[in-house]
């Protein structure tokens, strides 16, 4: 018997001060990223599928982003090129994943 399926994780890589695109109010955004792993015998093994988001904090909407523009708004809260009014944590490469 083989037991397999997925299993999702959850990264929150940055928190950005940005204007929504629902509300049109200037608050806080986390940006996240939702990485879905084949695994087998509960082992994670590979990433099936990679998907990244911008949340509102003020009315909770999200806007799906791009990997590109995911990585530039991750280097302007980490105050790189395009530095802007960015504010937050600066992206952490060994943070704990939330778990879907």
């Amino acid at each position: 018997m083989i037991i397999f399926g997925t299993k999702g994780y959850l990264y929150q890589l940055a928190i950005l001060t940005l204007v929504c695109s629902q509300c049109g109010n200037p608050s806080a955004h986390t940006l996240k990223k939702r990485v879905t792993k084949f695994t087998l015998f509960f082992v994670p093994l590979f990433p099936v599928s990679t998907k990244c988001a911008t949340q509102c904090t003020f009315c909770g909407a999200e806007s799906k982003v791009t990997a590109e523009q995911a990585e530039q708004l991750q280097a302007q809260a980490a105050g790189g090129p395009g530095g802007g009014q960015a504010y937050g944590q600066p992206p952490q490469q060994h943070q704990q994943p939330y778990q879907q």
